[in-house]
């Protein structure tokens, strides 16, 4: 047993588990220190957790393209955080007309619903172009050659919206009844994140909703098991896909209004690092799997907020919050060697039926 056991793991395995040891001895390390030097209220603890589930809804409604799209088409398609960016960008030309005009205050609902629906056009409008334009040629090449396209529509993605719109940062106007916030008891919610996160938990549902229950649903369910044999029960495979775009594209574009409620500068670059988060996100708790994309979305974005001070403040490190984004990718890295599938794994042929 010990002689299989040594021709099955490598070196790099076993470094592989030391390097996973000793991370793990700082992360339990760091917790302890943290807490026991009482540095931080429950209100800052509440506050943090907060933000997570703010942050996290977002992430899920971009990881929501990632999904969709993997699960149809099998590759991955890195244009979508442009898809995101795309809509913000866009829209925030219409938010400073409303607001020049006091129409925002003065019918916040309306302005906000307004402002959302031409981000959700533009993303969509731009899914469904890339989707048509980049890809449907590429249908039955090589996975490597649409992963490049992909790579290469997000730059053309970038630079045509720097071109469009400047290189300059765009400020989103204040919006007077989702300034403040709420107090519950000794914590105070700010407005901002209590709607970012109720809209997240709504659109996700929606969308399983769709995905699970609706008829083109099952359609893209049945495109995603087999492709050839959907065609052959009279389904449309190309309608279904371009819908597939079409849908993540406009979560990623209620997505981006969501961002900018709690981030509001718009700018051509702004969905590098949150598309990169989302796909970290997406993988996380199993790519091709949509609830395991809000799954990962909301362990992300809690490990985002909490991570640095919890993890890495009882350390003495300083600056510890400047170390968000490498959590993340330290978990894609992680996740990735140990349990490429994620959280609740990629759904195959097996698990579905």
């Amino acid at each position: 047993m010990f002689r299989t056991w040594r021709q099955r793991v490598t070196f790099s395995d076993i470094m592989v588990w030391i390097i996973g040891l000793a991370i793990g001895v700082v992360v339990v390390w760091g917790t302890i220190s943290t807490i026991q030097s009482g540095k931080y209220s429950a209100e800052s603890w509440f506050d943090l957790i907060v933000k997570g589930l703010a942050l996290g809804g977002v992430y899920a409604l971009i990881a929501m393209g990632y999904t969709l799209v993997y699960g149809i088409l099998r590759m991955i398609n890195f244009a979508h955080s442009e898809v995101f960016m795309s809509g913000p960008v866009t829209a925030v030309f219409l938010a400073n007309a409303l607001a020049a005009s006091g129409f925002l205050n003065k019918q916040p609902l309306l302005s906000i619903l307004a402002i959302a629906l031409l981000s959700m056009l533009v993303s969509m409008t731009v899914a469904i172009l890339v989707e048509r334009i980049a890809y449907r040629p590429l249908r039955n090449a090589p996975r490597l050659v649409p992963l490049i396209t992909a790579i290469g529509a997000s730059f053309f993605l970038q630079y045509t919206f720097r071109g469009f719109y400047g290189s300059g940062f765009q400020a989103y106007p204040t919006i007077d009844a989702l300034a403040g916030s709420w107090k519950i008891g000794t914590v105070q919610l700010y407005k901002t994140q209590a709607v970012v996160i109720m809209a997240a938990i709504v659109l996700m549902f929606l969308l399983y909703a769709i995905v699970m229950w609706s008829k083109l649903g099952k359609a893209m369910r049945a495109v995603s098991e087999d492709r050839e044999a959907a065609a052959l029960m009279g389904i449309d495979a190309d309608k279904i896909i371009v819908f597939t775009f079409a849908l993540g594209g406009a979560a990623a574009g209620i997505g981006g209004i969501l961002y900018i409620l709690l981030f509001p500068i718009a700018h051509f670059y702004m969905g590098f690092i949150p598309g990169l988060k989302a796909f970290t996100a997406a993988v996380l708790g199993g790519i091709g799997n949509v609830p395991g994309a809000f799954l990962g979305s909301m362990v992300l974005g809690l490990i985002e907020s909490l991570g640095p001070n919890l993890f890495l403040d009882g350390l003495g490190i300083p600056n510890a919050s400047q170390l968000k984004d490498a959590l993340a990718f330290i978990i894609l890295v992680f996740i990735l060697i140990f349990r490429p599938s994620g959280i609740l794994g990629e759904r195959t042929a097996q698990t579905k039926a």
